[in-house]
């Protein structure tokens, strides 16, 4: 099947595995119109490469973002991260991306690039100056069609945007490049009596790890919000979804998370004051579970995967030490082929426990440490290891096991802090490989 807009050269043919997750309904939030179209970056003539997310509603909103850590920082990264600075989350009321060139290690003129496409829309959608966060994803190190992307912008304002399904799915699939299917996940929630809603959008297949938010994407909501909580509730739960995922262990030079607030649907502002105590613990709750889902849709695309697989880590004697050891699990190649060859080689997973960086020698005790696979569909667990022992596996269990698509597992620490983390990842396949052999041609 094809999604509605999406031509064969902009996505590999979605096979069943890849439609179930591109949703056939959403409820949006209210004062945002978003879309996509083609502009001219990407080289077939017909895939979406330009996205617009526009907020409709009368009052400026509440923005919050995080960034990459590469040291080679995309024109897109340092223009946006300047403006959230500037403006300090407030009146940040556009978000205009584009997909097949990333405008990264570009110099002075992806610069000047990054900063027209901010200027450009701004002037079309009659913002005040500086509203607009600008993302760039694609090929690293070329110059944008920059003539093209100015040119698209009005088209796209103009006349192609909307609050329709058919319009976010537009959009989602605008900010694509080696992915397999646009990622977008709605939802409802209640909160102080009011109902609001959430709806992301992400982009993320290949170049995925920490440590920051992996990829491009982001959310928006008809919650009214401080930027200052928004802020930090943002941080908190790209921690503990963005940045709990990895398909390849490489950091993007662009990666941005961005996430608005509006507050179209009514009711109290939330702040992170002690006065918003209880609204603000609902909120980032919310949001936390929402950004983890989205997160994880990432890994299920991850370029060549076979496996979904999630690593819990209890019992550790901090948080910090649970996510240590999860990514350094799922972060082993050794691992993650022995995934893909369906092979139940638990000593690689020990190996990753044994080097992970930990924060005191109290933290990892081998004679306390226990691992298991434990099935997706409700079976029994496999018990690997039990407290430091080596259990007799059985061979054809794991096999079992090892055929589905989802697997769990569960590293206990043993310390008695009582502290966990799950991680994110996916299996290391022949077709990464492929896919990354020639992506620029």
């Amino acid at each position: 099947m094809y999604v509605k807009g999406v031509t064969k050269q902009s996505f590999r043919l979605l096979s069943d595995k890849a439609s179930r997750f591109v949703p056939k309904t959403g409820v949006y939030p209210k004062g945002f119109s978003v879309g996509g179209i083609h502009c001219g970056v990407k080289k077939d003539g017909k895939s979406l490469d330009l996205a617009l997310l526009k907020n409709d509603f009368g009052k400026e909103a509440s923005a919050a973002a995080v960034f990459t850590t590469n040291k080679f920082k995309a024109a897109p990264v340092q223009v946006s991260a300047k403006l959230i600075k500037e403006k300090k989350g407030f009146g940040i009321n556009s978000i205009i991306i584009n997909s097949g060139n990333a405008n990264a290690v570009t110099g002075a003129r992806g610069l000047k690039d990054a900063e027209d496409m901010v200027v450009v829309t701004d002037s079309v959608l009659e913002n005040p100056s500086n509203s607009t966060l600008v993302m760039s994803t694609g090929v690293i190190g070329n110059n944008l069609p920059i003539d093209n992307v100015l040119s698209g912008i009005p088209k796209l304002a103009l006349s192609n945007l909307g609050n329709t399904h058919e319009h976010w799915i537009a959009c989602a699939t605008a900010i694509c490049t080696t992915d397999t299917f646009p990622k977008l996940v709605t939802k409802q929630f209640q909160l102080n009596g009011n109902t609001y809603a959430l709806a992301g959008l992400a982009k993320g297949a290949g170049m995925i790890c920490p440590n920051m938010a992996t990829l491009l994407g982001f959310f928006v909501t008809d919650a009214p919000v401080t930027p200052s909580a928004l802020n930090q509730i943002l941080k908190y739960s790209v921690d503990r979804s963005f940045n709990s995922i990895s398909v390849d262990g490489d950091m993007s030079t662009n990666d941005t998370i961005v996430a608005i607030a509006n507050g179209a649907a009514g009711g109290e502002v939330i702040d992170n004051t002690s006065s918003s105590a209880e609204s603000f613990a609902i909120l980032q709750q919310e949001i936390t579970g929402f950004a983890q889902q989205l997160a994880q849709l990432v890994v299920r695309d991850g370029e060549g995967a076979t496996k979904f697989i999630n690593i819990l880590v209890k019992d550790a004697l901090s948080y910090k030490d649970a996510k240590t050891v999860a990514s350094s699990v799922a972060n082993s190649n050794l691992f993650k082929t022995a995934m893909y060859g369906k092979d139940a080689n638990w000593g690689r997973i020990l190996c990753a426990i044994g080097y992970s960086n930990v924060s005191t020698s109290e933290s990892i005790i081998p004679s306390k440490t226990s691992v298991s696979f434990v099935p997706t569909d409700g079976s029994e667990e496999l018990k690997l290891l039990v407290n430091g022992e080596p259990e007799t596996v059985d061979e054809e269990r794991a096999s079992e096991i090892l055929q589905h698509e989802d697997l769990d597992i569960v590293i206990d620490l043993g310390t008695g802090g009582g502290q966990q983390a799950n991680f994110w990842t996916c299996d290391f396949s022949h077709e990464y490989v492929t896919i990354n052999g020639d992506y620029r041609s």
